[in-house]
């Protein structure tokens, strides 16, 4: 469901209630798991996916055989998402299937949170696109299909997962304030990484394959560039932590007014075995990981991998490597930055964690 840059005055919103007040959680067996009958489903698809491209299914094929309980709703964009999903509420669906990639997952979970609120049906992602970070986090691979899913639902094999909920800091809901939810933040170096993953798409590679080529490509850059380079230059931004969002340290390395790379995501794995937090923990689920690298000395850019292995955890913050758990960020980017692999433009932000939500799992 790509558009240019996302506008937040522009997200769609709906006016109704949904299913039932945003206040409740929803933590029991539904009707369909207690009796052992049939769920009812809604399955969003969006034919823009990359391997949804190359089937070519169109709703009615998706449709066929399917079964009376299975609901399809194919939005030609996001202005469309809130329609589809607020008819799936109407219909008290037991499952929501969004069949796409990241991006796709992200507009589903942001158009829908004003109609599910805190009480959203059980999420199964239909992998799709050209990464799915989350579907790898999930353990899904590429057997995984709507069928298998729904019998996973029927076994009660879910697990739980908050996304990232990211807000304009200096607006309030009519202005433009809601919230866009997401797993994987970045900024700095991560969004030249984006645009170079993009040429790797174009290439022919994706998911963990994309990833470990970009990650490459951005090491050897970083490694040989000077600080003028823009992947070791990164972008000028300030970060808030703590109750009174204080700035977070600055190890002395490079420009006190950048850093050469902002990561953050609430995923327990990453694509190609990153493992980009050490050995950070969080302290319960309203938490997330981040790391923040400031514009780090050539020698340190080297140490990257051994870092990422786990192989060196000391003395980091001096070396210009922050790694941290964090319940809420404020974020002043000056430069666009990427959640869940769109761009969105540099300003001030609020980012916390969003609804718990159950995703269904082999």
């Amino acid at each position: 469901m790509a558009t240019s840059i996302y506008d937040f005055s522009r997200l769609p919103g709906w006016q109704a209630n949904g299913r039932n007040s945003a206040e409740k959680e929803r933590v029991s067996a539904s009707p369909a798991q207690q009796s052992g009958g049939a769920p009812r489903v809604g399955v969003i698809h969006n034919p823009r996916s990359h391997h949804n491209k190359l089937a070519a299914a169109s709703e009615a094929e998706l449709s066929r055989d399917l079964g009376p309980n299975i609901f399809i709703a194919e939005p030609g964009d996001r202005s469309a998402l809130p329609r589809a999903l607020a008819t799936f509420a109407e219909q008290d669906i037991d499952l929501l299937a969004i069949d796409g990639g990241d991006g796709t997952v992200r507009d589903v979970l942001t158009c829908g949170h004003s109609i599910f609120g805190n009480d959203w049906p059980a999420l199964a992602v239909l992998p799709r696109g050209k990464t799915n970070a989350l579907a790898h986090d999930l353990s899904i691979d590429g057997d995984w299909d709507l069928d298998t899913a729904i019998r996973a639902y029927k076994a009660g094999s879910l697990i739980e997962r908050r996304p990232l909920a990211l807000s304009n800091a200096k607006a309030d809901a009519q202005q433009g304030g809601f919230p866009v939810f997401g797993f994987i933040l970045g900024a700095g170096a991560f969004t030249k990484a984006t645009q170079a993953g993009q040429s790797a798409h174009r290439l022919g590679a994706f998911n963990s394959l994309a990833v470990s080529t970009t990650a490459l490509w951005a090491l050897v850059q970083s490694v040989t560039a000077s600080r003028a380079n823009e992947w070791r230059r990164g972008a000028a931004m300030q970060i808030g932590i703590g109750p009174h969002y204080a700035p977070l340290e600055h190890s002395g390395h490079g420009e006190q007014t950048h850093r050469q790379l902002l990561f953050v995501s609430s995923l327990e794995k990453l694509p190609a075995g990153i493992n980009a937090f050490g050995a950070v923990q969080t302290a319960g689920p309203t938490q997330f990981k981040v790391v923040a690298v400031d514009q780090i000395s050539r020698r340190t850019t080297a140490l990257i991998p051994a870092i990422l292995a786990g192989w060196i955890t000391k003395g980091l913050r001096k070396r210009g490597v922050h790694q941290f758990a964090a319940s809420s960020l404020l974020l002043a980017l000056d430069e666009p930055f990427i959640l869940d692999g769109e761009a969105f433009p540099g300003g001030e932000y609020l980012l916390e964690t969003g609804p718990q939500l159950r995703f269904v799992v082999p």
